[in-house]
């Protein structure tokens, strides 16, 4: 499992700065005076870094510059970053993140000094160091992992940053899963290492298809009928909060392979299938960074494993299946079959859990990919206040979310003439037709937003905070949203 850099916060020592090895990396505001840190590299380096800001080019916020191998420096190279005291969340971690994609294996040491978000700084860099090379036989060594931060009052720096490198945690635990072959990442293989996470604090209980049947799951069981790996659903629970608070549920869509079952995708692409289970990745994760930080909430997350094949049993279009909760669906297209898993699953959170509130994700759709591209989720509710109580939070955060619509009319493009829905309303509308599946198993009185995640879990260029493949988009926005709206106070 990928872990985050090790990043050690220590006091500053102006005297160890020209002895420190690898890279040094000093933090520079794009006007005004220099930190005492970057006086002193300024002196080391003959005034390089005077001359560097009155330059006729100059330097902007973000911006870095490096010296190599620079005289009066044991470093190989001074990174000077850009960075005003008044920037912003996304700034800090921005800056972080440069800082991570300059290091490479060497070690670092970064001059943050009494910078005001030197822990957003170390988030921002944590998140950017990430790599996925289990599956690589040449491996790169781990030598020189560590990062030193030099900032004025260490301790404080260190706590202000452990909850925030616990979500870190979280969000390469949901990469991981994401990046990982379906070969790999079996539905019991995934099972099996969310069960490992007992090890950090959580419940966690293994619900296998004996008694997913007798609790009425014919949709989600539909869904894997023609797979040889067993469907299974996976409960997280976290139980930090008042004793008598209702939970907030969080809810994933685990296909840990779909080939579309009998409705078979085109070939070409479908490799990519190996991240449908991106939904049930970002609840993972989520669990993760909340037990890790011990966030003061009471949070349940449940995830449906299955694999979509085509078989001699596999679900056939036109069939027709029944969920837990009593509905019978038309299977129109069997490629339309992460919401027969959600809808059991969140039928059955909410019988079980009584929730406060409930969110589902999921790789539902490609048509969120159509009208959203890869910048935003698309979010659906049927609650105003949650709803932007989430954007607010994703906003926070950095991971783009749009509010998306629901309607009457969406959900009559379900209706089918032999069984009470069709699980598909065909191409127009193809996203929000898919969220009105799932409104109809969301019971009265409970809060809920559906994130259909098909264009942020994976993408195929680098991203601010992750190179390219999966970027674990949702676990920092989920745990804002419990840190926010969900957490009692201490």
């Amino acid at each position: 499992m990928s872990e985050p850099v090790t990043i050690r916060f220590e006091d500053c020592d102006l005297d160890a700065i020209a002895a420190a090895a690898g890279r040094v990396c000093v933090l520079v505001p794009d006007e005004g005076n220099l930190g005492q840190e970057a006086r002193r590299v300024n002196r080391l380096t003959r005034g390089a870094i005077a001359r560097m800001r009155e330059a006729e080019d100059g330097l902007k916020t973000g911006d870095l510059r490096t010296l190599a191998w620079p005289a009066g420096m044991a470093a190989r190279a001074v990174d000077v970053v850009v960075l005003p005291r008044r920037c912003s969340v996304d700034e800090a971690r921005k800056a972080g993140a440069t800082l991570a994609m300059q290091r490479g294996r060497e070690p670092m040491l970064v001059l943050a000094g009494n910078h005001p978000k030197a822990a957003e700084i170390a988030m921002g860099l944590a998140l950017r160091d990430y790599g996925f090379d289990d599956h690589k036989t040449a491996k790169t060594p781990e030598d020189g992992r560590a990062v030193r931060m030099m900032v004025s009052k260490s301790a404080e720096i260190e706590a202000a940053a452990a909850p925030l490198l616990a979500v870190a945690q979280g969000v390469f635990f949901t990469r991981d899963l994401v990046n990982e072959p379906a070969n790999v990442l079996t539905t019991t293989e995934f099972a099996a290492r969310l069960e490992a996470m007992r090890g950090i604090g959580l419940e966690v209980e293994v619900l296998e298809e004996g008694a997913l049947a007798e609790l009425g799951m014919g949709a989600l069981l539909s869904v894997g009928e023609g797979s040889d790996s067993p469907s299974k659903v996976v409960v997280m629970q976290w139980n930090g909060g008042d004793r008598d608070a209702a939970p907030l549920a969080l809810v994933g869509k685990g296909v840990v392979f779909d080939t579309g079952g009998i409705s078979l995708k085109p070939a070409a692409g479908m490799e990519d299938m190996t991240m449908d289970m991106g939904g049930a990745g970002v609840v993972a994760g989520a669990m993760r960074a909340l037990a890790l930080r011990k966030a003061r909430a009471n949070v349940v997350g449940l995830v449906g494993l299955v694999e979509n094949m085509p078989s001699g049993r596999a679900t056939r279009p036109g069939d027709v299946v029944t969920s837990m909760k009593g509905d019978t669906i038309e299977v129109i297209n069997t490629d339309a079959e992460g919401r027969l898993v959600l809808c059991d699953v969140m039928h059955y959170a909410q019988e079980r859990f009584r929730p406060a509130a409930m969110v589902d994700l999921a790789t539902l759709t490609g048509a969120i990919i159509i009208g959203l591209g890869h910048e935003n989720a698309g979010v659906f509710s049927n609650d105003e206040q949650f709803c932007n109580q989430f954007l607010r939070a994703a906003s926070a955060e950095g991971e783009g979310a749009w509010r998306m619509p629901l309607g009457r009319a969406y959900a009559d493009q379900l209706k089918s003439r032999i069984a009470d829905l069709k699980n598909t309303g065909g191409r127009p509308a193809g996203s929000v037709t898919a969220a009105e599946f799932l409104h109809r198993f969301v019971q009265e009185g409970v809060p809920w937003i559906h994130l259909d995640i098909a264009g942020v879990a994976s993408v195929k260029t680098d991203t601010a905070f992750a190179p390219k493949g999966a970027t674990g988009w949702g676990v920092m926005a989920l745990n804002r949203l419990v840190a926010d709206q969900f957490e009692a106070a201490e």
